[in-house]
């Protein structure tokens, strides 16, 4: 009879979970003196299911088992092959959780969970019907893309929660070895399952919703590429046949709902972002997060720092000015520090005062004027730098991960002289803005040879172009428009309205492209009490979708060429040659419009 050997027992970090069941395994084996005894609990753990597991692993079992029975009980590879039975019958073996396809309950579940996004929850929702009408799981995957703090982790909770499945969440950000997603081999010391084997062993189902975080973040390193890895994981023609290199036999992963996050998608590989289906989530404007702070994080963090909510009174004005000054980022991470930082404060003036959750008639005021007192100096100041623009300067829009904020051009005429014509950048800008400001000099000398031939301007001046905040890297083509404006501006000597701004591509054509970020850069406009801006006509599907009260008293025009952003900016009158013979049919019918009420 073999006699395990407690004394010659090694723990590794691959069988240290296993030690106590060995152990117990042994006395048994002592007191029945039964030599099949250590593979009879596997045995037993996997007779009530053995109809529901594949065959082929079935097979591997019974080998193991037999193997099992033979080996010392002391050696080395009698432990393996205990810990590698372990892991193969503990896995969920056609262990299925039933799935709620009721859309109008996973519809109030979205809502109570999360404030507006009404985008993302009708595609959640449209998500949920495919599945109830095709009766299966396969499906696209899911990417929540966007900033950090917008409730993307919490969202693919919420799913879970309203298809009624079990819920797992791991983090692939740094991940650069491809050991941690399929496992090690068991030829190496102490080898160890993937994560997706330790998933479903921690949920106990074959249809778990795994939550894939920080997508765009994976490593690459000698020890192999992890996204080569997720390939085959996220892939539905692949995943049912899914082998990790641990258990070394296949899995069938087809059935679990994989929903990934991710900040941007350029760092994404190409071929692991066409198997997903991306649902992009800007974020929150000013009056959601009030709706966001009054219905939850208020009263939930109150709570938490062990004050009586009616022992704190926060005004409007104070939570506006919060956001708007403290808090401007697309989320409410940092909103959720700011107003736990107010209680915290709160609280140790209750207790210095010797007050107590036991005393609600004690209440704290926070309004705007003494909201300073609890989180300091505002952060942000106000954005707009000019109240008259002068010449040489128009206002951009610029994406910011604060949620946009103007981008104000400046041109200025550094020495001037026949034959002294030039031009400097400065501003900490990246190459695709530097190339737009090359772009920008040559089509704004070329207009200006076009509508005023004798103005020798560009030729004879030696000009800088800046942007402000210089400390802050700056990159990307929007600002194109904006510096051909500014270049003009301080040529025809003619500033521009006050209360315009202006985004977008320019080619060297004069055509205008569209750009990224409407929702942020219209935020940022009505921010600095702009009355008048300009898109691009491409971008018209992406403004219309935003809410009426972020577009309210916005005078908004769309361009597809610079010339119909000359006619708005300077009020140019017609009767100078055209800046383009082949101009569209759109933009002759302007410049007619517009001629008819000069």
């Amino acid at each position: 009879m073999k006699i395990f050997n407690s004394k010659n027992y090694t723990a590794t970090p691959s069988t240290w979970m296993n030690k106590e069941r060995v152990l117990k395994v042994t006395e048994e084996v002592q007191e029945t003196d039964d030599e099949h005894v250590f593979s009879e609990e596997f045995r037993i753990r996997t007779e009530q299911i053995k109809e529901k597991i594949p065959k082929h692993v079935l097979k591997v079992m019974k080998e193991e088992f037999a193997k099992l029975d033979i080996l010392e009980s002391d050696s080395n590879k009698f432990q393996d092959t205990y810990d590698y039975l372990n892991w193969l019958t503990i896995l969920p073996w056609g262990n299925f959780s039933d799935e709620n396809f009721d859309v109008l309950r996973a519809e109030k579940i979205l809502d109570n969970d999360h404030y507006g996004l009404s985008h993302v929850k009708e595609r959640i929702l449209e998500f949920i019907a495919v599945r109830k009408l095709r009766g299966t799981s396969k499906g696209k995957v899911i990417c929540l893309s966007g900033p950090p703090g917008v409730g993307k982790t919490s969202i693919g909770r919420s799913i879970a929660r309203a298809l009624g499945l079990e819920f797992f969440r791991f983090s692939v950000g740094g991940l650069d070895d491809v050991g941690e997603i399929k496992g090690t081999r068991r030829s190496y010391a102490n080898a160890l399952p993937g994560i997706m084997v330790k998933c479903l062993k921690t949920v106990g189902t074959l249809n778990p919703l795994v939550l894939i975080d920080e997508i765009d973040k994976l490593g690459k390193s000698s020890s192999g590429d992890p996204a080569s890895a997720l390939l085959e994981i996220l892939d539905p023609e692949q995943n049912a046949n899914f082998r990790d290199h641990y258990l070394d036999v296949t899995i069938d992963l087809s059935k679990v709902l994989f929903v990934c996050t991710a900040n941007v998608l350029d760092t994404i590989p190409k071929p692991l972002l066409d198997r997903m289906e991306v649902i992009n989530i800007s974020g929150y404007i000013t009056d959601d997060k009030m709706h966001i702070a009054r219905d939850h994080l208020l009263k939930t963090l109150c709570i938490d720092c062990g004050i009586k909510p009616e022992q704190v009174v926060v005004s409007d004005a104070a939570l506006r000015s919060l956001i708007e000054n403290y808090c401007r980022e697309p989320g409410v991470r940092n909103l959720q520090q700011h107003i736990e930082k107010i209680y915290r404060k709160i609280a140790l003036k209750l207790v210095r005062e010797g007050a107590s959750s036991e005393a609600p008639e004690v209440s704290v005021m926070i309004d705007e004027p003494n909201l300073a007192d609890y989180v300091g100096k505002p952060e942000f100041n106000e954005e707009k730098i000019y109240e008259e623009t002068p010449v040489g300067v128009v206002m951009g829009l610029a994406w910011t991960s604060t949620g946009g904020s103007p981008l104000y051009i400046e041109t200025t005429s550094v020495e001037e002289g026949e034959g002294k014509g030039g031009f400097h950048i400065t501003g900490q800008l990246g190459d695709v803005m530097k190339e737009s400001a090359e772009i920008a000099h040559t089509v704004a000398k070329r207009i200006m040879l076009e509508k005023e031939p004798k103005n020798r301007f560009f030729a004879n001046s030696e000009l800088h172009l800046h942007v402000p905040r210089g400390a802050t890297p700056k990159d990307g083509p929007s600002a194109g428009c904006t510096m051909i404006t500014s270049l003009l501006s301080l040529a025809m000597r003619k500033p521009v309205r006050k209360d315009l701004a202006m985004t977008g591509e320019v080619t060297l054509t004069g055509r205008i492209l569209p750009i990224g970020g409407v929702k942020e850069k219209t935020l940022a406009a009505s921010r600095s009490q702009v009355k008048m801006m300009i898109f691009p006509e491409g971008n018209r599907g992406d403004f219309d979708e935003l809410s009426c009260n972020l577009k309210e008293g916005i005078d908004v025009h769309f361009v597809d060429e610079y010339e119909q952003i000359f006619e708005l900016a300077f009020g140019y009158h017609l009767g100078s040659p055209p800046l383009n013979f082949t101009r569209s049919l759109t933009s002759l019918m302007w410049d007619l419009l517009s001629g008819c009420f000069q």
